[in-house]
């Protein structure tokens, strides 16, 4: 999604972009430019010759100045197709999360490691995720910048749209809402042992689950053995998560791996409170009693907490909520990130053997 997004303001700025995407999913990219679709197997991964041969066409078609790829497998491909193919354009990686927690096995090591030293240039999301793939393969210290993740004002909605704001809500029905795919990053488990405490003290309030993924059944199930599913909404996936969490009273974050997570950012816009795990780049825009309330990783009883104090303290989470509004708005605004990366695609090609050509991406 985020890719789409930049594109579509890169090509704002009279760069052409072409959209390429490996895989079959449910979602729309909402690119208004030029996209490809490649269809490709997810099984064969690292041993796709027809696949990578195919991304080699699109290159030699294309002819782009520079290639961005945006997750593991996109630069699995990209790296693959320019050795077996012979492609020259300097590829740019974009680091999103903290690869460190995924990468355990070492030979899995070494297959990244082996990417990592062919790639010529890596965008991490956060300062969190730069050190870290940093830490974990030294190479790429030279390679590293952060650009940041932005967010799309008409998707977010902002304030305008939101109809609970940050008032008292001691005398009415809590509502709680989380957005992300289910899957083992994301803590759903945690998270509905944090709401069946939170119940405790507020019985009236609602968890409002916003996503889809592997892990949704299995929610499911631990919310019956809680004794809480009538409390708890499983919203499935929506093509305008925003919605939720405009009309709810606190977003909730406890992820136990993250980069630098987009949705926090859309919360900020949508002035809507917000508390969370101090995981990955998460603190570098959650600045605890600042912007939001920052809780120890694992720590669920401190994350109840968190979640009582947003409510019933309402002039302070006035304070951080109007504070996060005001960052997102000078700093995390798409338009803004499009034009880092445009300076970093720039000094990127100005490092290479072939000089900066038609702004072709």
């Amino acid at each position: 999604m985020f890719a789409s997004q930049l594109s579509n303001h890169l090509q704002a700025q009279s760069h052409e972009v072409v959209l390429v995407s490996l895989f079959n999913g449910e979602g729309q990219l909402k690119f208004s430019g030029k996209q490809i679709h490649l269809n490709l197997s997810t099984k064969v991964r690292w041993l796709d010759y027809a696949g990578f041969k195919k991304l080699a066409t699109i290159i030699e078609d294309e002819k782009p100045d520079i290639i961005q790829a945006n997750a593991g497998d996109t630069l699995k491909y990209a790296i693959l197709s320019r050795l077996l193919f012979k492609w020259k354009q300097p590829i740019v990686f974009r680091n999103a999360s903290m690869v460190s927690l995924y990468i355990k096995n070492p030979l899995v090591k070494k297959l990244n490691g082996f990417l990592y030293n062919k790639v010529d240039a890596i965008a991490s999301v956060s300062h969190q995720s730069k050190a870290d793939i940093i830490q974990l393969f030294p190479i790429t210290k030279d390679k590293s910048k952060v650009i940041p993740i932005g967010i799309e004002p008409k998707r977010s909605g902002g304030p305008d749209t939101k109809s609970s704001g940050s008032g008292d809500f001691l005398n009415k029905e809590v509502q709680l809402v989380h957005v992300g795919g289910f899957s083992f990053e994301k803590n759903h488990k945690g998270l509905l042992n944090i709401f069946k405490e939170f119940l405790v003290d507020y019985p009236n309030a609602k968890l409002k689950l916003v996503g889809d993924g592997p892990l949704r059944k299995e929610t499911e199930d631990l919310a019956e053995s809680l004794g809480i599913a009538d409390s708890v909404e499983f919203m499935g996936f929506q093509s305008d998560p925003m919605q939720y969490v405009r009309e709810s009273d606190v977003f909730v974050l406890p992820s136990i791996i993250e980069g630098l997570p987009g949705v926090v950012l859309e919360a900020f816009f949508c002035q809507t409170p917000v508390v969370a795990y101090d995981v990955g780049g998460v603190g570098e825009v959650v600045i605890d009693e600042e912007t939001g309330i920052l809780v120890k990783k694992n720590d669920e009883e401190g994350f109840v907490e968190a979640i009582k104090e947003t409510i019933e303290k309402p002039e302070e989470t006035k304070i951080r909520v109007k504070n996060a509004f005001e960052l997102v708005q000078q700093e995390f605004r798409n338009e803004v990130i499009a034009e880092k990366f445009a300076s970093y695609y720039k000094e990127v090609l100005d490092s290479q053997p072939v000089p900066y050509s038609s702004g072709r991406l």
